[in-house]
């Protein structure tokens, strides 16, 4: 069944694991999620846009087939691009025409630009257990100037997690960002998960 996906992410173990169940998940992942009520998009979407121009360029990272660049288009942004590692889940977002630009990318690279190419960057559900490690934080704050701002969203699971935790702490605590915005509010509604929405801004 579709709902066996959600419910079942938080167990995989390995980035080749993870790569093939996005890649079986693709075609239904829209359809699950706005079933059990995603609501970590539109928080996240709403928080950026209280510090972003709405023309300013967006990086979606890790965007999958699009509900978070839909989100962001809802809120008023209308320059967004998508980046994600799985051409399954990228394909699906192509087709819906939700991004301006979009490219794979690679973990071991993942923002192949110069650093203030994007005025801000959302990670939506992105970092965590069963996606990306923590570590995609600190270089997303890398990749923006001064001033960028991200947004990004812990479920339950990774604010239980010190690695993940940690990357935010140290990032405030070392002078390399502030944190204009901390929100703690529903993630999936038909799970009863919540999730921490955060909005850090790199300092100058």
């Amino acid at each position: 069944m579709a709902e066996d996906f959600l419910r079942q992410v938080y167990d995989l173990e390995t980035q080749a694991d993870t790569d093939a169940y996005y890649s079986a998940w693709a075609a239904s992942y829209d359809e699950e999620l706005i079933r059990e009520g995603y609501r970590s998009p539109q928080r996240c979407a709403e928080a950026l846009a209280q510090f972003v121009a709405v023309d300013a360029p967006v990086l979606d990272i890790g965007c999958g087939t699009g509900l978070s660049g839909r989100a962001l288009r809802a809120a008023g942004f209308t320059n967004v691009s998508g980046h994600d590692i799985n051409a399954d889940m990228l394909a699906v977002a192509q087709r819906a025409g939700i991004y301006q630009t979009t490219a794979i990318t690679d973990l071991a690279d993942p923002f192949p630009f110069e650093p203030g190419t994007f005025a801000a960057m959302a990670a939506v559900g992105v970092i965590g257990v069963g996606a990306a490690p923590a570590s995609v934080l600190t270089d997303a704050l890398q990749a923006l100037a001064p001033g960028g701002h991200v947004v990004f969203s812990y479920n339950d699971h990774a604010l239980e997690m010190p690695e993940y935790t940690g990357v935010v702490s140290g990032a405030i605590d070392s002078g390399v960002a502030d944190e204009v915005f901390c929100e703690y509010g529903p993630h999936f509604d038909g799970l009863g998960s919540s999730s921490n929405v955060y909005v850090l801004r790199r300092r100058g």
